[in-house]
């Protein structure tokens, strides 16, 4: 395969359900089998990072990867109680991506952790370092007393938060103490415009009724593939513990540790499922939060995924990764 220009590569963001690696590998395939080109996919997923989250972090299996080499999966034990934080997440994916573009390839990143998509797109916002006292004293609050208290200092940022995300609610909290001012008011200096020369954002848009369905319907398929046995067999080696933080509240995960913690009946289990379709749509909701911010990017192309064939959405891509890039945005006076 020939050693390719120097294109444009993609960031493909998007809802949870969405398609987004089914079009990333559709992208991957039609440039090497129309173009020549070689292409690999970084992913940009804060739970498929982690070994042995497969079916419930809908991780692409390796008939689904058809081939194309896909980096930035399994690069981290859910036992680790260090977090995979977005810096690491950015350092590694920085990485690939130089080294992708070293052997001539084309790399194609892909997926719905859209901090990490923003991180890469303009750059780590740079808060106040951490305080670990106050850190360990909000880690201590009631959860519910914890979420309250973000929505009333900062509800823009209690917006696109996910109520299980301690880690990130933690975090807002902690801004708010050390600065006295909002995450969401400092970030909007994140929101400068200037995004990197060389590659553009690819947004998949859904209607939420459509989207609700295609969530239930892969959330029964990963029951049906074997998410409670995987999560079982996780749970007993000591691999994903309730309330260990970071793996342990990835949705699906969460909802079947805290079903072996009870009765282990039929009944408790399809409430337990219930539950990871309702959290799991809530989730979507708290990405099209992001998405609304992510919209405004400079030279960034929008699909209406439910209305436009997959072979059509490569070609839009493909077609913008060959086209001359935007001029840069004119300064402000």
């Amino acid at each position: 395969m020939q050693r390719g220009p120097f294109l444009r590569f993609p960031v493909i963001a998007g809802p949870t359900a969405g398609g987004k690696s089914d079009l990333a590998v559709a992208v991957a395939l039609a440039l090497r089998d129309r173009h020549n080109l070689a292409a690999e996919i970084v992913t940009a997923d804060s739970m498929q990072v982690y070994r042995g989250l497969d079916i419930g972090s809908a991780k692409p299996t390796p008939e689904e990867r058809r081939g194309i080499p896909h980096h930035l999966i399994d690069v981290a034990d859910p036992a680790d109680p260090a977090p995979f934080t977005v810096d690491r997440w950015l350092t590694l994916a920085e990485a690939a991506i130089a080294d992708i573009r070293s052997r001539g390839g084309t790399p194609i990143v892909v997926g719905g952790t859209h901090l990490y998509i923003k991180a890469l797109l303009e750059g780590l916002f740079e808060g106040p370092p951490a305080d670990p006292a106050l850190r360990a004293e909000l880690a201590a609050m009631d959860p519910a007393q914890r979420r309250a208290l973000l929505e009333q200092v900062d509800p823009a940022a209690a917006a696109r938060i996910h109520p299980n995300d301690a880690r990130r609610t933690i975090r807002a909290l902690e801004v708010h103490r050390l600065t006295g001012r909002p995450i969401s008011e400092l970030q909007r200096q994140w929101d400068t415009g200037r995004v990197r020369p060389d590659c553009f954002l690819v947004g998949l848009e859904w209607p939420p009724d459509l989207l609700a369905r295609r969530i239930n319907a892969r959330v029964r398929a990963m029951m049906d593939r074997g998410l409670l046995e995987e999560t079982r067999a996780l749970w007993e080696s000591g691999r994903l513990m309730p309330g260990r933080g970071g793996a342990s509240e990835a949705l699906g995960y969460k909802q079947l540790l805290a079903y072996f913690q009870g009765p282990q009946t039929p009944a408790r289990l399809e409430e337990a499922v219930e539950e990871i379709k309702i959290e799991t749509r809530r989730f979507a909701k708290n990405q099209r939060t992001w998405l609304r911010r992510l919209r405004a990017t400079p030279g960034s192309i929008w699909i209406r995924a439910e209305a436009t064939p997959l072979d059509q959405q490569a070609q839009l891509v493909i077609q913008h990764m060959f086209a001359p890039p935007p001029p840069p945005p004119t300064p402000a006076p």
